[in-house]
């Protein structure tokens, strides 16, 4: 196929080819597996895009708590801070990691959210979307056009590792979504191929190794926080980028290390709640009290 690619190096290679940005590559192969219409195509995405913004919406205006109890009103308490405090991290820093941990409080207490590319990582990708797209004033039209170029990202890693917990780690999850929103905010901000998967690197780089070790096997507890790291970690990642800092180790090289690590860990700490907080003194007492409801 024409549009086809599994690695980073092929996707730079296909851009360069073709003058074309990421985000059209990726409606373009999508056209040709799918045999759907570009239209048909861009509209779906349309529809993901308003999700997520509903779900960041629902977060913050609704009483949220989790089936298990454990989370809900996180979101709320920090978006409350940074509305009527000068904080440490900045605003448009806490905006979005709120905004993300109010998706991960949505899915928790079963509302509709988007897997990007996983539940338990679903509020990386809108809680940066949503706030980029408010503090810089940048249109739907392009933050849909910013979704198809984190597909992108997300299909290497898919190809080339996994983005799911229990074969590699939270690394694998969070990290996949981080890398995924970090090359699509240095792309829709006017950044090069190269520097979208130098971003997408670095936040790989930047908690390699991180465990998966949800507590109860909740998608709950340690999701809620990590996913306001993923925020934070694509955003500090994106800014590295555009900055002109390169990732040493090329994108590929680092996806294929976090896979190596990722079989590497023990399978107490790889989503079985074996291992790390989920086995926990009161990891451990909070399974019991949840199940014994």
């Amino acid at each position: 196929m024409r549009y086809d690619f599994n690695s980073g190096n092929e996707l730079i290679d296909l851009c360069n080819r073709e003058n074309k940005k990421i985000w059209e590559i990726m409606i373009n192969r999508e056209e040709e597996i799918s045999g759907n219409s570009k239209e048909e195509i861009y509209n779906a995405m349309v529809n993901n895009l308003k999700v997520m913004e509903d779900s960041v919406k629902k977060g913050f205006e609704e009483d949220i708590k989790s089936v298990s109890g454990l989370i809900g009103g996180e979101a709320k308490l920090l978006k409350e801070r940074y509305e009527n405090n000068k904080t440490v991290s900045g605003t448009i820093m806490l905006k979005a990691v709120s905004s993300s941990m109010a998706v991960l409080e949505v899915n928790a207490s079963m509302g509709r959210i988007i897997a990007a590319p996983t539940a338990g990582s679903c509020g990386i990708i809108p809680g940066v979307f949503i706030t980029i797209g408010d503090e810089f004033d940048i249109d739907d039209d392009t933050l849909v056009k910013g979704l198809f170029t984190a597909s992108a990202i997300g299909y290497i890693v898919a190809k080339n590792a996994t983005v799911s917990g229990a074969e590699g780690g939270c690394q694998a999850e969070t990290g996949t979504a981080a890398a995924m929103t970090a090359a699509a905010i240095v792309e829709i901000m006017g950044g090069d191929i190269h520097q979208c998967l130098d971003a997408a690197s670095m936040t790989f780089k930047n908690i390699m190794g991180l465990v998966c070790d949800p507590v109860a096997g909740l998608v709950e507890v340690p999701c809620l926080k990590r996913n306001a790291i993923g925020a934070a970690n694509a955003l500090i990642s994106v800014d590295m980028a555009l900055a002109g800092i390169k990732s040493i180790i090329p994108f590929d090289e680092v996806v294929e290390a976090m896979y190596s690590v990722g079989k590497s860990l023990s399978h107490d700490l790889k989503e079985t709640s074996l291992g790390g907080i989920a086995a926990s003194k009161t990891g451990k007492k909070l399974s019991k009290e949840i199940f014994n409801k």
